[in-house]
């Protein structure tokens, strides 16, 4: 593969990565504000602002994103599911790689 197929490939996945975000952030932002409002609302500012979140926040929403994969893993035999979004395994790991983009250590 040469290096026009390597770039190709890096903005492919920039823009499912970035896609992910879009989808994910939203709903992470208002089950957060359910529960800290301040807090959610300083992150949905840095969100409206490019997704400039701060280490913490960053860290906080890729958490997030794990716990909700890890939550919706389970059948009814197993244990209770949470409502809210589902989050796929795929939809987490391009979160962290957007977050790693925006310069994160998640």
């Amino acid at each position: 593969m040469d290096s026009t197929d390597d770039s190709a490939h890096t903005a492919t996945d920039s823009s499912s990565d970035a896609r992910a975000a879009a989808r994910l952030v939203p709903l992470w932002l208002e089950e957060a504000a359910g529960e800290e409002p301040q807090a959610a609302e300083v992150a949905r500012r840095a969100w409206e602002d490019g997704g400039r979140f701060l280490p913490e926040t960053a860290q906080e929403l890729a958490d997030w994103a794990t716990a909700r994969v890890t939550d919706t893993g389970f059948t009814g035999d197993e244990g209770p599911e949470r409502p809210g979004p589902r989050v796929t395994v795929g939809e987490k790991e391009a979160l962290h790689r957007w977050l790693r983009g925006q310069g994160h250590r998640v």
